[in-house]
């Protein structure tokens, strides 16, 4: 069900890519990378450890100044969530927080230089699964709101033969976990190609 969500919301995104591309020279490309993400504190006794997944799915860039401003719209298959420890008579637990995004970008690229670039703007978040996973044992619950809106910055090294290094960290505007006030960070780390 998810990854039919993530091939529709994909296939769109192209084609609206394409059709840009005939007006605006635009492009796109395939990413994907790793996620080192946890929630903020909030109403947590303790604060939550990292969770590493990775993120993967289609870029695109339509340019409106050539070669210095671009729009840079994505939709990404975003694995998110956190650790928590706790003790339990004696035993000491680990659960893993486990919260699947389909997450759409929509960010403005500066270039610095022909090489750099750097990009800033909103993120919109569609769960699409979570689960906790402690020990042996995976339970699916439903503790995580459905939308998540975040602000997103990064930057990017851009190679002349559309290869391109990312770096980028987003921060959740709104409550993740329900009742806790805890939201969602998130560093990227990646590599992707343009066609």
């Amino acid at each position: 069900m998810k990854f039919t969500k993530f091939l529709s919301a994909s296939l769109l995104f192209l084609a609206a890519i394409t059709t840009a591309n005939a007006q605006e020279k635009a492009s796109f490309g395939i990413k994907g990378g790793m996620n080192f993400s946890t929630v903020t504190q909030g109403k947590f006794e303790d604060g939550p450890d990292n969770r590493t997944g990775f993120h993967i799915g289609v870029v695109g860039e339509v340019p409106i100044v050539s070669n210095v401003f671009s729009i840079q719209p994505e939709v990404l298959y975003s694995q998110q969530g956190f650790e928590s420890n706790y003790n339990l008579l004696g035993t000491s637990y680990t659960t893993k927080h486990k919260i699947d995004y389909l997450n759409i970008p929509v960010l403005a690229k500066l270039y610095i230089i022909k090489q750099l670039s750097v990009e800033a703007g909103p993120q919109f978040g569609f769960k699409l699964n979570e689960s906790h996973d402690t020990n042996d044992s995976s339970i699916e619950t439903n503790e995580v709101n459905k939308f998540d809106t975040a602000l997103a910055i990064g930057a990017s090294f851009n190679f002349d033969n559309g290869l391109f290094l990312t770096g980028r960290y987003t921060y959740s505007l709104n409550e993740v976990v329900k009742d806790t006030d805890a939201k969602n960070k998130v560093f990227q780390v990646g590599l992707g190609f343009k066609f």
